[in-house]
């Protein structure tokens, strides 16, 4: 049995590339053990659960403004808002797990992404029934990275040094 570093849960002894561990998931992706499919479960669960929350939240605070009587077109603003930055918000994110997104794009839209928030905890959920999110994309750049360095593995065989010269 490997000794297994407190970090990862991956073992000391593995030389190579080490997976990316995703949030939640650790490293079980890899082999979808330890728990895999319990977490699943559970984060589809609690996504879906937290998603409720705040569809309820986003209510009261649309009820907040029809008690202070604000006007029809403020309200009407407030239902669009939500509704197209959370469908801004879904596509953002369904699109980052097949795809590292770009880090200034993801800093300027970060007040949209929290405005839509509904809408990447639902893309979170829906992810969970075909894999860990991003799951496909850390794999494929685990895979690569596993078949490059058996490459350049595989190419240093024996000792240098005990090579026989030719004359």
């Amino acid at each position: 049995m490997s000794a297994e570093n407190g970090n990862h849960g991956t073992p000391d002894t593995q030389a190579g590339p080490r997976p990316e561990p995703l949030r939640f998931y650790g490293t079980t992706w890899v082999r979808h053990d330890n728990g895999y499919a319990a977490r699943r479960v559970g984060l589809a669960v609690g996504s879906l659960a937290v998603a409720a929350a705040a569809c309820f939240v986003v209510r009261v605070a649309y009820q907040g403004l029809q008690i202070a009587d604000i006007g029809g077109f403020v309200s009407l603003l407030m239902i669009v808002m939500f509704a197209v930055c959370s469908a801004l918000a879904f596509r953002h994110t369904w699109s980052g797990f097949t795809s590292r997104p770009d880090p200034d794009r993801q800093s300027s839209l970060r007040g949209l992404l929290a405005i839509g928030f509904v809408g990447s905890l639902l893309a979170y959920f829906l992810r969970t029934f075909t894999e860990a999110p991003g799951e496909k994309l850390h794999r494929a750049e685990y895979e690569k990275a596993r078949e490059e360095y058996e490459k350049r593995a595989s190419r240093r065989t024996g000792n240098p040094s005990k090579k026989k010269r030719r004359k």
